[in-house]
């Protein structure tokens, strides 16, 4: 079993997406993601989310809000793993200009599920918003 966040930090109408175009064996090549990863040992899903946000992007963020949990059963002929997803607002610092794993960009809200993301980021994304 394996934990990760899977986090959209957003920013005046806008939220931040990787587009996953740098890795050859990413089994998320070509997608449009969320930031976040795996929990290191004896991180709480918050620590996690903010470390990996502040990894993937450059940026520090304030509130963290989340909202909902993700189960992907057998992922890709792995473990089984769950994702805690999480709203992240009041980003600082510096965008990173060359993340690893592929490219930075602030999306308007409304255009984000015209993105090729993951099947399954379309029925959950508009529900984000949701109280």
């Amino acid at each position: 079993m394996k934990l990760a966040t899977l986090c959209y930090v957003r920013n005046e109408g806008h939220t931040l997406m990787l587009h996953r175009v740098k890795k050859a064996d990413d089994m998320h090549a070509g997608k449009w993601n969320g930031l976040g990863g795996k929990f290191e040992d004896g991180e709480s899903p918050e620590a996690c989310a903010r470390r990996e946000i502040l990894e993937e992007s450059g940026l520090e963020v304030g509130r963290l809000e989340l909202k909902g949990f993700l189960s992907f059963p057998g992922f890709q002929g792995d473990d089984d793993w769950y994702a805690f997803v999480f709203l992240a607002f009041e980003p600082r610092g510096t965008l990173l200009s060359d993340p690893a794993e592929g490219h930075l960009a602030w999306i308007p809200d409304p255009e984000l599920t015209s993105l090729p993301l993951w099947a399954g980021a379309h029925i959950f994304l508009p529900r984000l918003d949701q109280p």
